[in-house]
């Protein structure tokens, strides 16, 4: 797959392209697509800061069962994977629906995983309770008192998925070009907008979506109703002597005190079994955090320490949900960032948060099914882009 040439040729009007989208994940490269699929000959140019449509990801798709039933995310977690799993389909990419334990390790936890199983089923999801004899025969290395098999739960390779989204933007009309990184947007002409990345090169476009994050979010300039925090989160593979410990896929029975995401243990579609995540106590940019309100900052700050584990905790957390692994079994897997939108009152958006600029749709927050809902919420980001152009 070729780059977009440095130069791109001007086209009528002055415009490099009608949109120009930012960020070469999943959800960017959803996006291009059901643009280009939504107004044939629409001129749609991709700019990705990664080498390549590689998106570190779990390859998880989780079902909705931790949602409100009814909720926008849930409608977004059923009807994503369903499309994701025909979109496997019809282009022969893996895809397997493995099923899920989410378990209790304590007693004390017994009514909210009873509670969570209730839910699950009024989803419409396949959902059994287990005790531990059943979990041994599922997952004979795990520990717990009682689990609920969550059938819905499948894996998949979204790195397969985001080269073929990108191989199809190209196909169908559209560019799309890697390692490059925004670093100034120019709004004055009053029409359109002008950008500059990092290699110097200008572009015009009608309008700019922003699927990238907290940088192009700043970037821009716009007035959002949140500010972006980036989290740091470092992931472990199991070596490849001890895979055989994890058969499928488990989380712990998630603890309301706690804002930071559990210990999951995945193995994908490739038979690695990733393990994670252990926030960290830094970001990546921490310009971010400091220009958040004191009470907002002070929250996120506490939300990410609460969350924070050294490596030495990090690993008896794992050990209570998996006693036969030793350190020396955990090998570092590449590490991840997911930018929090964090609301005016100092809380996390917990929903799909999308922003307007002039010209400009900004995706503020996703939820964590967003990988595998991406085929939906690409097509919401598209329209919104519609109507900027329409307008």
């Amino acid at each position: 797959m070729e780059d977009v040439p440095t130069k791109l040729p001007t086209r009528p009007g002055g415009y490099d392209c009608d949109v120009l989208v930012l960020g070469g994940g999943l959800l960017g490269l959803a996006a291009a697509r059901a643009l280009i699929r939504a107004a044939p000959g629409l001129r749609v140019v991709v700019v990705a800061k990664e080498a390549g449509p590689a998106p570190r990801r779990s390859g998880v798709v989780h079902s909705p069962i931790h949602r409100t039933p009814g909720s926008r995310e849930a409608e977004y977690a059923l009807r994503g994977a369903a499309e994701l799993a025909a979109f496997c389909a019809a282009h022969a990419l893996p895809y397997a629906r493995t099923g899920e334990l989410v378990v209790a390790g304590e007693r004390s936890d017994l009514p909210r995983l009873h509670a969570l199983a209730q839910r699950g089923r009024r989803h419409g999801l396949p959902v059994r309770e287990l005790g531990p004899a059943q979990i041994a025969r599922r997952e004979p290395h795990l520990r717990g008192v009682a689990a609920i098999q969550v059938g819905a739960t499948a894996v998949c390779d979204f790195s397969a998925v985001a080269r073929r989204l990108a191989a199809l933007v190209e196909e169908e009309g559209g560019r799309v070009r890697y390692g490059a990184r925004l670093s100034a947007v120019d709004r004055r002409t009053g029409r359109g907008v002008a950008v500059r990345l990092d290699d110097g090169t200008a572009l015009r476009a009608r309008a700019l979506v922003n699927c990238a994050g907290p940088h192009s979010a700043r970037v821009a300039g716009d007035t959002l109703p949140a500010r972006l925090v980036p989290f740091h989160a470092e992931f472990y593979e199991l070596a490849p002597g001890r895979r055989a410990l994890v058969r499928g896929l488990v989380q712990p029975l998630p603890d309301p005190a706690r804002a930071a995401p559990g210990i999951h243990l995945a193995r994908g579609a490739d038979g690695t079994v990733r393990i994670g995540p252990r926030l960290t106590r830094e970001t990546r940019d921490a310009s971010a955090e400091s220009s958040l309100p004191t009470g907002t900052a002070r929250l996120a700050r506490r939300q990410r320490r609460h969350g924070a584990l050294s490596r030495r905790a990090f690993t008896a957390a794992v050990q209570r949900l998996l006693p036969d692994v030793h350190p020396r079994d955990l090998v570092p897997a590449p590490a991840g960032v997911r930018a929090r939108a964090v609301l005016p009152d100092g809380t996390f958006a917990d929903d799909f948060l999308l922003a307007s600029g002039p010209h400009t749709v900004h995706v503020l927050d996703t939820p964590a099914e967003a990988a595998a809902a991406s085929l939906p919420i690409g097509r919401e980001i598209a329209d919104r882009a519609l109507t900027i152009l329409a307008a």
